[in-house]
């Protein structure tokens, strides 16, 4: 909204010029989301609390997280609440590419606090059912699916962009639905599943969503583009504030996540922000990309995935305990030291993401 104030106030002085620059309005979003949620973060966890809305641990989980039994969670919330203000502030509202990534961060993290609350406030361990959750994310993903194919105003919109080679772009056509479908709900549940420990989850998020805040831009500018072989994109750049929106909300959350947490995001906030990091993916045609920078949320998917497939075919379990986070816990690694490391991982594959924009 500020945008088109300070577009206006340029006639009577022009210093307010600085406004429209999208590196400027990005490093105000990233701020503006990191002081709110570190000012309202205090008063939302003491309502939390009040409300007695507190974690439900699993009782054949790891015995050390017996203890955060009653943390307050759904902080979520928080993460949103922020990422929207910045955005609605900062971001120019006329753009399809901020309108859309508002659209899944709202409808994802309404599916996570259905979940949420139907945990700890009406007590049901179950939740909201598997099934109908998947249902839920499912219609979600294909209309925003739908809704970018039909919308595409370029071919590079379209195109499969793979990681190393410069000249292999091809045309998806119908596809893109399907990648698009699978890219959203892939990313939206593989973001639930690492975030199981303080602070796994968020700090590799707030990673990812700080290159792909590069990403967009680049990508919006059509020399940067041309030089390393990637679509261009025309208003991509405004995609760089919702990015360092997730950066600034993370980081604020952050400050009350990390370990021992004083509050956890909960469904709300890691069905979203998954959801969100996907669909920037597939807006800047970088879904493979992804793949790679987002590899714990990766691994920590797939050790599901092997787990359930194992036990129900052979009987026996590969991990002590799925997702992986939860074997190394097992193992005797203190919860600090599984939570770092992960994070240095992450940083190494966002690292290694990054250098293939170069490697073609």
């Amino acid at each position: 909204m500020l945008v088109y104030l300070t577009e206006y106030l340029t006639q009577f002085y022009s210093g307010f010029n600085v406004f429209s620059y999208v590196t400027f309005r990005a490093i105000l979003g990233l701020l503006t989301a990191l002081v709110f949620s570190l000012w309202w973060g205090p008063k939302m966890i003491e309502r939390l609390q009040l409300m007695q809305i507190g974690q439900v641990v699993r009782n054949d989980g790891p015995e050390s997280h017996f203890s955060k039994r009653g943390t307050p969670t759904m902080g979520g919330i928080l993460i949103l609440a922020s990422i929207f203000i910045s955005v609605l502030l900062w971001g120019d509202l006329s753009s399809r590419y901020v309108w859309t990534l508002l659209f899944v961060l709202g409808s994802f993290g309404l599916i996570g606090f259905v979940d949420d609350y139907r945990k700890v406030v009406r007590k049901d361990p179950k939740g909201l059912i598997a099934r109908w959750k998947y249902f839920f994310q499912s219609v979600a993903a294909l209309f925003v699916a739908l809704y970018l194919y039909g919308s595409a105003e370029s071919l590079g919109e379209t195109q499969l962009v793979l990681p190393f080679f410069k000249e292999v772009m091809p045309q998806l056509g119908g596809f893109f639905i399907v990648l698009a479908y699978f890219t959203i709900v892939g990313s939206s549940n593989a973001v639930n599943l690492t975030d199981g420990l303080d602070g796994l989850a968020i700090m590799p998020t707030v990673m990812v969503s700080a290159a792909f805040a590069l990403i967009a831009y680049l990508s919006g500018h059509a020399q940067f583009a041309n030089y390393l072989h990637i679509p261009y994109l025309p208003g991509a750049g405004e995609l760089v504030i919702v990015c360092t929106a997730i950066v600034g909300a993370g980081l604020g959350f952050l400050w009350f996540n990390t370990y021992p947490a004083q509050v956890f995001m909960g469904d709300v906030g890691s069905l979203a922000l998954g959801a969100a990091l996907g669909v920037i993916a597939i807006l800047v045609r970088q879904e493979v990309l992804l793949v790679i920078m987002g590899g714990v949320f990766v691994v920590e998917t797939i050790s599901v995935i092997l787990q359930v497939g194992s036990y129900k075919l052979r009987g026996q379990r590969i991990f002590r305990m799925a997702p992986i986070h939860h074997h190394y816990e097992l193992k005797g690694w203190p919860e600090p030291r599984v939570i770092v490391r992960f994070w240095i991982i992450s940083l190494f594959l966002v690292l290694l993401g990054l250098a293939t924009l170069k490697l073609r």
